[in-house]
């Protein structure tokens, strides 16, 4: 095992690239992959090594942080050939920050565990703002010891750093997150239609509640840009579709029923086929005031 830690990351899209650009910034030495490459030119100017695969990554890096778009995603990165688990060293740290399947991270823990290899899920949340402010939420699942040696790389990333249990708690807690974001989301966008529809000034609205016990991240932070028409994604329209089926299939195993997480998401996937899939979750408004969009 390298005496020196050498940090890789793979995924470097809308928030993995202000998260490794925070661990750069802080003097690591830092290799980078992502699907397109144009996506991690800024961090190799800033300093960051490209690499040209997830297994030439794990050939230099010995702690290695993933951000991908879906479980299959993480699946391949880490299951399939030449992927993490097969390439890294043994004594590596892999974290996957992915939202994913609470059963595929057990299943990446144990694969690594074969191979003397640690491995924690850590889903993120904050959006695009607390990824480039570093103020992101870490949600963390594997062992304690693990946890601690990832500590300061995510105090690095995170405000919020909480270690959630074994393998896979940290994706059952951030599904948790986004099954109590869904109902905030919709009341959020059904408040402001409302109050535009009744002659209110939203934005008078807007500071009059912020306060209150409507008061949430989502209202502060999304609903301004709502009032913007700003709907560029801090947090894709698809992934939090995708974060929703998780947690639907998640539930299902327990015999629990999420009406109210359904009714969202179906609402999400009539705006995702009308065009906005790839904007920021705030546009779920703009199917209650086409106007806007």
């Amino acid at each position: 095992m390298r005496d020196k830690t050498i940090l890789g990351f793979i995924g470097t899209g809308v928030m993995g690239s202000s998260m490794a650009g925070h661990l750069l910034a802080a003097g690591n030495e830092v290799h980078v992959y992502n699907r397109t490459k144009t996506k991690s030119d800024k961090l190799v100017e800033a300093g960051a090594v490209w690499e040209d695969s997830p297994a030439a990554v794990a050939a230099k890096c010995n702690v290695i942080f993933t951000i991908v778009g879906y479980p299959k995603d993480v699946e391949e990165i880490y299951l399939g050939k030449k992927g993490l688990i097969e390439s890294a060293a043994e004594g590596s740290l892999l974290v996957d920050m992915t939202t994913s399947s609470p059963k595929l991270a057990a299943g990446i823990w144990e694969a690594g565990r074969k191979r003397g290899i640690s491995v924690l899920d850590a889903p993120v949340t904050g959006g695009d703002r607390g990824a480039r402010e570093a103020k992101l939420t870490i949600l963390a699942g594997g062992e304690k010891e693990d946890f601690e040696r990832a500590l300061p790389y995510f105090r690095l990333m995170g405000t919020n750093i909480k270690h959630m249990g074994k393998a896979g708690c940290g994706q059952y807690t951030k599904l948790v997150n986004q099954i109590t974001l869904a109902g905030t989301m919709t009341g959020m966008c059904e408040g402001l239609a409302f109050a535009k529809g009744c002659g209110l000034d939203r934005r008078e609205v807007l500071e009059a509640i912020s306060g209150g016990a409507a008061g949430s991240w989502s209202l502060t932070n999304y609903g301004p840009r709502i009032l913007d028409c700003d709907f560029d994604p801090g947090f894709f329209v698809k992934h939090y579709i995708k974060d929703m089926k998780l947690a639907e299939e998640a539930a299902d195993e327990i015999g629990l029923d999420l009406p109210a997480l359904t009714l969202t998401r179906e609402l999400y996937e009539e705006i995702s086929e009308g065009g906005l899939g790839e904007a920021g979750t705030q546009s779920l408004y703009c199917l209650y005031d086409p106007e806007e969009e």
